[in-house]
């Protein structure tokens, strides 16, 4: 399969644009009888396999199916584990300072929690941080498992997972990293890497040019 299958929406989005172009995401969005944010994750996939192009100040104009470049047959079903990152990793008996250290000197934007046996357990944001600090305590005495966001409440992907429904996720999530999890056969997972919203923008840039 050389094309990607469009969900009604964007191709009612694709349609817009052609008959529109240049045309904002808010004109598209009045269009639609949508809010913008409805649309983010549609206009980031339309503009990433190259159906769409988009111009700061300007807007989106129609690129097509025929004129995408030939790097899209390999981006289309390139997975996460081609292009993922090295997580940070802390253990939920690491006391908050020291992760804080941590995310600091990797500028992180966020570590993954792991338990005693190293599986996944939790995630903490520098805004999980920023509360911890300002709400008191011996920061070097409070284990970060005591304020991380815990397991299953956390969005995750899977290494095998094409990087085109990871981006969607990302987008759709509102976040600016996911971990990348390889699940065991107890059923527990095991953080293999980190995919973040700078990973999609270096690649797509590269895709650009």
């Amino acid at each position: 399969m050389s094309i990607i299958q469009l969900t009604k929406r964007q191709e009612e989005i694709s349609q817009i644009v052609q008959e529109h172009q240049p045309i904002t995401g808010e004109k598209i969005a009045e269009y639609l009888k949508v809010t913008r944010a409805a649309l983010r994750s549609d206009l980031v996939v339309l503009t990433m396999i190259g159906l769409l192009d988009a111009k700061p100040k300007v807007g989106y104009f129609y690129v097509g199916i025929d004129d995408q470049k030939n790097e899209y047959n390999h981006f289309k079903d390139m997975k996460v584990s081609d292009i993922m990152g090295i997580p940070l990793t802390a253990h939920q008996t690491e006391s908050v300072y020291d992760v804080i250290v941590k995310i600091f000197m990797e500028d992180a934007g966020c570590a993954f929690i792991l338990d005693e046996e190293d599986y996944f357990c939790g995630v903490v944001s520098r805004k999980d941080l920023l509360k911890a600090s300002i709400g008191g305590g011996d920061l070097s005495k409070i284990p970060i498992g005591m304020i991380m966001t815990r397991t299953p409440n956390i969005t995750t992907v899977l290494e095998e997972e094409l990087v085109l429904e990871a981006a969607e996720t990302l987008v759709e999530r509102q976040v600016d990293s996911l971990p990348v999890v390889r699940y065991a056969e107890n059923g527990k997972s095991k953080v293999v890497g980190k995919l973040s919203k700078t990973i999609i923008t270096k690649l797509f840039l590269e895709i650009k040019e």
